[in-house]
């Protein structure tokens, strides 16, 4: 790769060990995938869970922050996403002493790289969402695809150690996303029908994830009509990076590159059709038993406005079985303020801040409790915890409410 003066002298050690061993690192991956040079990038964003850190994980984070010092200290704002964790209600969920306390020295960690504690996946609904053209170091697949192709900004997939690495030395591997040529379509979809609600969107994601097939892929979309929200497109989005791992969409006349046709290259390729019909058979194979033994909002955190969809489908309700409504710490205050948190809780829900549940020991916390049926209205949700044990169905937000009420699916 070729580097600037300031790179020189990070490699140098000019700017101390840690900084050194963090654009070593970078200089790996870059070389890698061919990178020339180094973008600087404005802020970082850190997929770091105790669940896949582990104990070595931990050690490795303690030993760049001991004896912290201005070599050690992040230079861009640095955020995380979801913890292992809500410290308020873990005993609830069944989490163990022995988890916690990893958890804690993680975030020990951290704190002393000055990284501040944000434990959110929906920090561009949040926090401080990037701009059009904004370079940005993201870790999490969700925050990633809705910060391309919704907010027009350029991130990569960044593992938990490239992340901080780029909130150490400000900048990373110039490859992928932060290259105008790779943001151009790949796949061409024509979609004849345009869901509704969260988990339609969700299972539309799904659908064109699974389609498109890989990392590099780059799905344009045709046929959408109106324009979507933010909780739509984030559900989209986030299904679509789980199912294809896709990192980029564009929506004709809705997505910022996509807004006039004539900047996107796509005509060449052949469309792709897809119907309700295709969309609702994803969700059935999601569907193999009405029984329900816990219902979970989450991945990703819900917004405010989730929050409150949530809160008015539980009020007056008694609850049979668990409902858990997961958030990021950004909207919990509001969501007590607003007495959203107050209506779930009153019918036997509970609401937790600043975790992911498939990232808090989702197996574990199965066994804990005796849960296998987990019905959601997450499409990502369903996509990844088969992995871990549960027999998941994807539901409408409604259906999951009144299944948490009565036991089973209607």
């Amino acid at each position: 790769m070729n580097l600037n003066q300031e790179e020189k002298a990070i490699l140098a050690g000019e700017f101390g060990p840690v900084r050194k061993t963090a654009i070593e690192h970078q200089i790996k991956v870059g070389d890698f995938f061919g990178a020339e040079d180094f973008v600087p990038v404005s802020q970082a964003h850190i997929m770091a869970d105790t669940e896949s850190l582990g104990e070595a994980g931990v050690l490795w984070l303690e030993s760049l922050a001991k004896n912290a010092g201005k070599d050690r200290t992040v230079r861009i704002p640095t955020i995380t996403d979801p913890r292992g964790t809500d410290f308020n209600k873990a005993k609830q969920l069944g989490q163990t002493e022995v988890m916690l306390a990893l958890e804690k020295r993680a975030i020990a960690a951290f704190i002393k790289m000055g990284i501040s504690m944000t434990d959110t996946c929906i920090n561009y609904q949040t926090i401080m969402a990037p701009v059009y053209g904004e370079h940005v170091a993201f870790g999490d697949t969700g925050v990633v695809i809705y910060s391309n192709s919704i907010c027009g900004a350029r991130s990569n997939f960044e593992g938990g150690p490239s992340a901080l690495a780029a909130g150490l030395t400000g900048r990373t591997p110039r490859y992928g996303f932060h290259i105008e040529q790779h943001r151009q379509p790949t796949h061409r979809f024509l979609v004849r029908w345009t869901p509704e609600s969260l988990n339609e969107w969700g299972a539309l994601g799904g659908l064109i994830g699974r389609k498109s097939g890989n990392y590099w892929s780059v799905p344009v979309i045709e046929g959408i009509e109106g324009h979507p929200g933010s909780d739509s497109l984030k559900h989209f989005g986030a299904a679509m990076a789980s199912f294809g791992s896709c990192a980029l969409f564009h929506i004709l006349g809705i997505t910022p590159e996509a807004i006039h046709s004539h900047d996107l290259h796509y005509t060449h390729l052949a469309p792709i059709e897809i119907n309700k019909a295709d969309v609702m058979a994803l969700q059935s194979s999601y569907r193999v038993s009405d029984e329900i033994d816990v219902v979970v909002f989450s991945a990703p955190q819900l917004s405010l406005f989730e929050m409150q969809s949530v809160a008015a489908l539980c009020d007056g309700k008694k609850f049979k079985k668990p409902l858990l409504a997961v958030t990021s710490p950004q909207v919990k205050p509001d969501a007590d303020r607003m007495g959203y948190t107050a209506m779930i809780e009153a019918a036997g829900g509970t609401v937790f801040a600043g975790m992911c549940f498939y990232q808090s020991y989702a197996r574990e916390i199965a066994q804990a409790n005796g849960w296998k049926r987990l019905a959601t209205n997450s499409a990502k949700m369903v996509n990844i915890l088969g992995g871990y044990g549960y027999t998941p169905i994807l539901a409408s937000m409604e259906d999951c409410v009144r299944a948490a009420e009565t036991g089973r699916l209607a």
